[in-house]
């Protein structure tokens, strides 16, 4: 059976906002949750981005629910090894419930040190050495090993974790297209995407991937009034359908809005399923079933949470127990 989690997105809300969604997803019958990993929001209207390592802290305190980031990007902005150390203390503090979601991640965030923005390939083989980083370091730690690497990208020099969860820390990798999808298929314990592509679900498990778990994001709008949930989902998240690489290579939120000018509003209508027809939200919901997903994440991105839980739990999420 097809698991459903909630998506806690940094972007848009504050870490305690996040906490409070964590414990009502819990409490209407999600089984898991997604948080998003980001130094900047997409645009100024979305308006935060907490630390997610210190969410993660407070969410092991104040749910049960396994955790993944969605995504972190370890090859720029934060060195690997940093983040092996910080994914060990996540695990540990969730008690074996947390996965590291990895991908190669976005000028928006990654810009901000001034160092220069790889190529889509390049990208890749740095997280490549940076996901190989990691696991030498968690593998290491658990064996109470000290790790030098000298590779390509990335220099490490006798480093150890000392707090260590009892098993290695699952690194799943995202893939939008069909190079990133190959390598999550060829060196991910799982596989991250945010669309219903079951040519992509195919290519990771065909790629190595066998029956390793497949997680996939989405966005609602709840909203009693479906022309007032799709002007906020397009004031919020025109960026959810822009096109080719933008997404990678904008740095600036205000280059995202500038680019957003010239996305209609009836294409996010398109791509975030707005009002609270449950009927429409459970057909957005086999979408991703019918892909081949095993983890679906929703994220309401309306501001009536307490209607959404509310109607998720009574009428979507038992149309997938």
């Amino acid at each position: 059976m097809t698991s459903i989690g909630y998506f806690l997105s940094c972007e848009q809300y504050g870490p305690r906002e996040l906490v409070a969604q964590a414990r009502a997803a819990e409490r209407a019958g999600f089984e898991r949750l997604w948080i998003s990993d980001h130094f900047h929001p997409w645009n100024d209207t979305q308006g935060q981005s907490p630390f997610v390592w210190s969410v993660i802290g407070a969410l092991s305190e104040a749910v049960s629910l396994p955790v993944t980031t969605a995504v972190t990007c370890p090859t720029v902005r934060i060195h690997p090894a940093v983040l092996a150390q910080a994914a060990a203390t996540a695990a540990v503090q969730l008690d074996g419930r947390f996965v590291l979601g990895v991908g190669s991640g976005e000028a928006l965030n990654e810009h901000i040190l001034g160092d220069p923005w790889p190529s889509a390939g390049q990208r890749l083989e740095m997280l490549e050495e940076a996901v190989d980083v990691i696991r030498k370091l968690h593998a290491a730690g658990l064996r109470g090993e000290a790790v030098s690497h000298h590779g390509p990208h990335y220099e490490v020099q006798d480093a150890r974790i000392y707090t260590v969860p009892a098993e290695p820390v699952p690194i799943y990798v995202s893939g939008f297209g069909p190079q990133a999808t190959e390598l999550a298929g060829r060196i991910g314990d799982g596989y991250c995407t945010v669309v219903p592509d079951a040519d992509l679900v195919r290519a990771f498990r065909e790629s190595g991937g066998g029956d390793k778990p497949v997680q996939a994001g989405m966005k609602v709008c709840w909203d009693a009034e479906r022309d007032a949930a799709l002007d906020r989902a397009h004031r919020l998240w025109p960026n959810d359908v822009l096109p080719g690489q933008l997404a990678q290579i904008l740095p600036r939120p205000a280059d995202f809005e500038a680019a957003t000018t010239f996305v209609p509003r009836e294409d996010v209508g398109e791509a975030i399923v707005c009002g609270d027809d449950p009927k429409a939200h459970a057909e957005r919901v086999r979408q991703y079933v019918d892909a081949g997903v095993d983890e679906i994440y929703v994220q309401q991105v309306g501001s009536d949470h307490e209607g959404f839980f509310e109607g998720w739990r009574e009428h979507v999420l038992p149309e997938f127990r």
